[in-house]
């Protein structure tokens, strides 16, 4: 009867219980076949029962280093169920949740708002609105012209009840002018950039809540990241471009197009797995800065075609405070300031990843002014 040791190097050791009288049962087990707890790296080897610990930067795993200046209070390789939980603690990554997530229900309330409030195409406004326009027109038949030409009945009973001539010449005028068919312009783009705003700030905080769970999460939530900003990019053009150039279909065609294309073409270079290296920071930065920069284009156009119109000059306005909002965040989440200045000390809150995210909601929000902006003209205008 033979006795096997297997050794580390899968040595097999041979050896006659007759020839080794009493030589005591000796069992060695290679390391090779032993598995430590904790030995499939990251924290789920920190992890129990319902705490995961968090560490520090030189011990995570290289697909959760992007910014070494941030040195503690990591994440790394938590279960789902507690990185989802994590949202209610506290560690460098809260605050990038929070800021989005916040920032995602405020648009969602801003998008109900506007449905709610703000007149759609297909509405007609009550006898009362008519009334209370007319009595404040006294002069101005602005507010009447953005009403329809099925609004023609209600408008006509309401002079009848005015004897100023000139309000009712004024209200003449209008109905007129609206029996050529006029009526309310699509909301589409402007209901496409607020979705595509709730799209970004969504993914965003998904992303950074369950992209420490593994390499393949950290892999798929980084490309909805991409497609997010991408998505509130491209978006952005959408009101710009067709409210603006409602009356010229050649240029708003080709604008609405461009931007689409190299939208599209942004999503797929963020597929490449090269696309998340840091060193790369400045590629990305580079890539989502010049997408947007290329609204100057529309813009520059705008102002050449409606530069003497009030509304033309506010809502540039607010696309200029938008693009000063954006490209400080490009600024800052490139350049990795201030933590750059002094690693450790902006861990829990101020790194340039939080400073980001804010500038990225009140840009957003600029723009949602002037959208506003531009259906109130192109109701009132029409083409």
């Amino acid at each position: 009867m033979a006795s096997t040791v297997t050794l580390e190097k899968t040595t097999t050791i041979q050896s006659d219980d007759a020839g080794v009288v009493g030589s005591p049962k000796t069992t060695m087990r290679s390391p090779l076949l032993t598995k430590k707890k904790g030995a499939t790296g990251g924290a789920k080897g920190r992890c129990c029962g319902h705490r995961c610990e968090l560490v520090s930067y030189d011990k995570l795993p290289e697909f959760l280093k992007h910014n070494e200046f941030i040195v503690d209070h990591y994440r790394s390789e938590w279960p789902i169920k507690e990185a989802l939980l994590s949202a209610f603690s506290i560690h460098n990554e809260t605050i990038n949740v929070w800021t989005h997530l916040i920032g995602f229900f405020v648009f969602l309330a801003l998008t109900v708002c506007a449905a709610t409030m703000v007149p759609t195409e297909y509405e007609s406004p009550h006898m009362a609105t008519s009334f209370k326009g007319l009595a404040n027109i006294t002069g101005n038949a602005m507010v009447l012209r953005s009403y329809s030409a099925d609004d023609g009945a209600v408008l006509a009973m309401t002079m009848k009840a005015f004897r100023n001539v000139s309000v009712e010449t004024e209200a003449a005028a209008v109905l007129s002018a609206g029996a050529a068919g006029h009526g309310r312009v699509p909301r589409w783009p402007f209901y496409a950039y607020l979705s595509g705003a709730m799209f970004c700030l969504l993914m965003s905080s998904a992303c950074h809540l369950l992209a420490c769970h593994s390499e393949h999460a950290s892999y798929v939530f980084l490309r909805l990241d991409y497609a997010g900003i991408t998505g509130l990019i491209v978006t952005s053009f959408y009101p710009l471009v067709y409210y603006t150039f409602l009356c010229h279909p050649f240029y708003q065609a080709l604008y609405l197009g461009f931007i689409t294309v190299s939208g599209a073409a942004a999503v797929a270079v963020s597929l490449l797995p090269v696309f998340e290296r840091p060193e790369l920071r400045w590629a990305r930065a580079g890539l989502f800065a010049c997408m947007g920069m290329s609204g100057l284009v529309p813009i520059v156009h705008k102002m050449l075609v409606f530069g003497d119109r009030p509304e033309a000059v506010l809502t540039t306005g607010y696309e200029m405070a938008m693009g000063a909002f954006y490209l400080a965040g490009v600024v800052v989440y490139a350049t990795r300031v201030p933590e750059r200045w002094m690693p450790g000390r902006f861990d829990l809150a101020g790194h340039s990843h939080q400073l980001f995210h804010v500038l990225v909601i009140a840009g957003a929000y600029a723009h949602y002014l002037a959208g506003l902006v531009y259906l109130g003209w192109r109701d009132m205008e029409g083409c």
